[in-house]
């Protein structure tokens, strides 16, 4: 167990993405779903992150960015739900890896990481049902994943396998300043684009690193906190997006708080290229009396969100 001075280190190293420096130059088939009009022919790969992002930008389109994490309920419920949200119109899906210190999250999706943890799942199963699925994807997904279980693996080990299994890109909330370019070496080696944050309280000159860092996309955090639903998107997202587009050409996706069909519209007429949402698109499995239900409520949920983009 972490001592309190510990956690409040690891704390603060969500806010360290946002002081980064400029960084140096066969498992069992799972079930799929009946809903499979989008998916790309077994075997293809899907787009990097950052052609697909700058794609849907130059088309005028917001980006649909929905998260879920890996093994709730169960690892063949995952598949099943990647399979789904691609169906569904998901641009980029973000796959978290369970992890049991989950600090930078909020309730909903620090329940969600314990139940998947309860059930069995691991960073070696979780890459297994990846490898099954992510061919058939046409959309691509990137791993969100704590910087311990990375350093556990080792950073080489770590990015070669996900590599392996089809992931095209990883968001690390907590990543240390000094391992920044240690990481993004090696996920450069494994054609992984590594997604860097900025919150609302980054300075400027910070930000402009982590944009010239970034790649995929750059994350802005719309609040201040850990990740879950607010009633209300904060209007200083309005001039958070415009402050980092006037540091980079890159795309720019917000995250954090965002659950309602309004608050993805609302993202969109201000300028944001994709809207990143978490915690509501866990909970309609989480809440489910069983993953059928579960799934069902998912399906739903991500239509309505899909649809109320340009």
């Amino acid at each position: 167990m972490l001592t309190i001075s510990e956690r409040r280190r690891s704390v603060a190293t969500v806010r360290a993405v946002a002081v980064v420096a400029p960084a140096a130059p066969p498992p069992p088939k799972l079930p799929a779903t009946g809903t499979q009009s989008k998916l790309a022919s077994a075997g293809t790969r899907s787009l990097p992150v950052s052609q697909t992002m700058s794609r849907l930008k130059a088309q005028g389109k917001t980006a649909f960015i929905p998260y879920i994490t890996a093994g709730d309920p169960d690892l063949s419920t995952t598949a099943a739900a990647l399979r789904l949200l691609d169906a569904c119109g998901a641009d980029v899906i973000e796959l978290g890896v369970p992890f049991s210190d989950p600090y930078a999250d909020g309730p909903v999706i620090q329940a969600s990481m314990a139940r998947s943890l309860a059930a069995g799942a691991t960073t070696d199963a979780v890459l297994a049902m990846l490898r099954e699925v992510t061919p058939e994807l046409s959309c691509p997904v990137v791993l969100f994943s704590y910087f311990n279980p990375i350093v556990r693996r080792g950073l080489a080990d770590f990015t070669a396998a996900v590599e392996e299994a089809g992931v095209r890109g990883l968001i690390v909330p907590d990543l240390p300043y000094s391992a920044t370019c240690a990481l993004r070496r090696e996920a450069m080696k494994n054609n992984l684009e590594l997604v860097l944050l900025t919150t609302p309280t980054t300075p400027a000159d910070r930000m402009k690193e982590i944009t010239e860092a970034s790649e995929g996309f750059v994350y802005l955090v719309s609040v201040n906190g850990v990740t879950g639903s607010r009633a209300n998107v904060n209007t200083h997202v309005e001039s958070l997006i415009q402050e980092v587009k006037q540091v980079t050409d890159k795309p720019v996706a917000v995250g954090f708080g965002i659950s309602k069909p309004e608050h993805v519209k609302q993202i969109a007429e201000w300028g944001g290229d994709g809207v990143i949402i978490g915690s509501a698109m866990v909970s309609q499995l989480g809440e489910a009396a069983s993953p059928k239900e579960g799934l069902k409520r998912l399906e739903k949920y991500a239509r309505s969100m899909k649809n109320a983009l340009p």
